[in-house]
């Protein structure tokens, strides 16, 4: 099973961008899917978490900016940003909770991480 994330890049601040990161392999089921965050000299925390059933939680941070949503035809989950500023720098991580085929437990994926970097 892998994670893909993509769609990083440099922007202005006030500016939009849009992460995306697919799941591939085999899969079972997709419980959560969410992004984290971290920045430099900070440890990582999380940005914004869907379940399979579409709830969505946000960090006091983004919310209002930001917006998760997901495809579960396609296994991937999209991190919509919006008004982005200067403390939104940071390597954005994708994580999964998912079933492989032939497994009984979910466990914990990681996708490579994405650079975003908002300039002032």
């Amino acid at each position: 099973v892998q994670l893909q994330a993509s769609g990083g890049g440099l922007v202005q601040a006030g500016g939009s961008l849009r992460l995306s990161c697919a799941a591939s392999g085999s899969i079972f089921s997709i419980n959560n899917m969410g992004w984290y965050r971290q920045a430099p000299g900070k440890q990582r925390e999380l940005v914004a978490v869907i379940s399979s059933g579409a709830r969505k939680n946000y960090a006091d941070s983004v919310k209002g900016r930001f917006t998760i949503f997901r495809d579960n035809a396609k296994n991937t989950v999209y991190l919509q940003m919006n008004s982005l500023k200067p403390e939104d720098t940071a390597v954005y991580y994708c994580n999964a909770d998912l079933m492989r085929v032939g497994d009984v437990h979910e466990y914990d994926y990681w996708g490579q991480g994405t650079l975003v970097t908002v300039s002032s």
